[in-house]
């Protein structure tokens, strides 16, 4: 496998984990309600999905509540997992892969 489609592999499955964090994050939150800070599930899922969480932070203006930014940052990661998709199917044609 060619490094470029490896790479991007990678990238997407980090883009993956991410995402299905995030998901499940929102998810307990959901079901524990005021607890949801006391549930070990759901610390581990923050801890996995906040380096995401703070980039998109920094990048985006004070207009935005910090409350909105996880669902902001899952919206973000689900284009970025379908750009690198797409170039993914591109970089295996140039090489004549099949992925």
């Amino acid at each position: 496998m060619p490094v470029d489609v490896l790479l991007v592999s990678i990238l997407r499955a980090l883009v993956e984990v991410a995402g299905f964090a995030l998901l499940g994050r929102g998810a307990v939150a959901v079901l524990a309600g005021k607890y949801r800070e006391q549930n070990l599930f759901y610390r581990i899922l923050h801890t996995i999905s906040q380096p995401a969480v703070r980039a998109v932070r920094l990048i985006t203006p004070r207009v935005i509540l910090d409350a909105h930014v996880p669902m902001l940052t899952f919206f973000l990661l689900f284009w970025l997992w379908v750009a690198l998709a797409l170039l993914r199917r591109h970089l295996c044609g140039l090489h004549g892969l099949v992925c």
